[in-house]
C-alpha cells in the first residue's frame, strides 16, 4: 500500500443540497431545499446528474429529492461519517491542520506536529472562520456496486451532528449491525436566531419510511446472517477501511480541492476588478496542468 496516501470508499457520485452556480462570472455557493446526486463527471455548467437522481425524483412529491434510501458500507460508525475541525490553504485546497477538539495535526515548516486542539472558537491559529468542521459521509444508493459510494461533504454543525449522533445510535441498538440497517438520508429544515429565522437545511438519517425500529433491527439481523453464511466477512472490511483511513496524515482528494475552497471562501471565487486570478481559477488550472502532465 502506498503510505501518505488515504485509502478511502470508491465514489460513484455525490450528494448535495446546494451547488455552485456563476453569475456574471463569480462563483459562489447556492444552498438548495432538495438533494441532488450527481455523477463524477463536470461540464461548464456544473455536475452531471446521476441517473439515480431521475429515478429516485419520480416518485418524489412535486419531484423534490427530499428522502434518498441508502445503506451504510461499514457496520463502524466513524468508518461511515469522518468528521473533524479542518483548517485549508486557501492556495492550494490543502488541509493545514485537522482536529478532534482534542488534539491536532498541523502541518508547519518542520513538519507534521500533534499539538493541542481548543475547538476554532478558541484557536489562535484557526480564528476569523479560518477552521470549521468538516464531515465526509459514504453511503450506498441501490444495488449496482456492493463497495461503491456517494459521497455527501458538508461543513454545517447540524448536518455533522445529527448524522454523527445517528449512526453511533443505529451501530448501538442494532448490535454492531449499521452496514445492513435499512435507512435513509432526509432532509430537514430549521430556524435559528443566526439565521435571522431563515429556513436552514440540513441532513438527517431516519429508519426507511414503512419500518419501526423494532422492524429495522430484525431485517438487519436477518441480512448480516445471510451475507454471512454466503461467505462475507464484514468484520474484514471495516478492518481494512479503518487500515486504509490511517495510511495518511490527511484524507483529501486532489479532485475535491477547487470545491473545498469555494465551499470555505467564497468570497474569493471570482476574479478580481484588476482581472487578477483568484485562488480558484488558479487553482483549476494546476489541476488541469497536472492532469495533461500525467496523462
Amino acid at each position: 500500500m502506498i503510505k501518505g496516501l488515504a485509502i478511502t470508499p470508491p465514489v460513484l457520485g455525490r450528494i448535495s443540497i446546494g451547488r455552485v452556480v456563476e453569475k456574471n462570472g463569480i462563483r459562489l455557493p447556492q444552498k438548495d431545499n432538495q438533494f441532488t446526486i450527481t455523477s463524477q463527471i463536470q461540464e461548464k455548467d456544473g455536475w452531471v446528474l446521476h441517473p439515480l437522481d431521475e429515478e429516485l425524483r419520480k416518485d418524489a412529491p412535486n419531484s423534490k429529492l427530499r428522502t434518498i434510501p441508502v445503506r451504510m458500507l461499514f457496520n463502524e460508525a466513524d468508518l461511515n461519517l469522518r468528521a473533524e475541525y479542518t483548517m485549508f490553504d486557501r492556495k492550494s485546497g490543502r488541509p493545514m491542520c485537522v482536529g478532534n477538539g482534542d488534539t491536532c495535526k498541523r502541518l508547519t515548516q518542520s513538519g507534521v506536529q500533534s499539538l493541542p486542539c481548543p475547538g476554532p472558537t478558541l484557536c489562535e491559529f484557526g480564528k476569523g472562520g479560518l477552521c470549521k468542521p468538516y464531515g465526509r459521509l459514504n453511503v450506498k444508493i441501490g444495488d449496482d456496486d456492493d463497495l461503491g459510494t456517494f459521497i455527501f461533504r458538508t461543513t454545517g454543525y447540524n448536518s455533522i451532528r445529527t448524522l454523527a449522533a445517528r449512526l453511533s445510535y443505529y451501530q448501538a441498538v442494532s448490535g454492531g449491525l449499521l452496514a445492513y440497517m435499512p435507512l435513509e438520508l432526509k432532509l430537514r429544515g430549521k430556524s435559528t436566531t443566526q439565521s435571522r429565522r431563515t429556513p436552514i437545511f440540513y441532513v438527517d438519517l431516519v429508519i426507511k419510511e414503512g419500518l419501526s425500529l423494532q422492524e429495522a433491527v430484525v431485517k438487519a439481523k436477518e441480512t448480516a446472517n445471510k451475507v454471512a453464511e454466503e461467505g462475507i466477512d464484514q468484520a474484514a472490511l471495516d478492518a481494512a477501511a479503518a487500515k486504509g483511513f490511517g495510511n495518511a496524515l490527511f484524507e483529501y482528494d486532489e479532485d475535491e480541492m477547487t470545491e473545498v475552497v469555494e465551499e470555505f471562501y467564497p468570497a474569493n471565487t471570482a476574479e478580481s476588478v484588476q482581472g487578477t486570478p483568484t485562488v480558484v481559477s488558479k487553482l483549476r488550472k494546476d489541476l488541469d496542468l497536472n492532469r495533461s502532465a500525467s496523462g
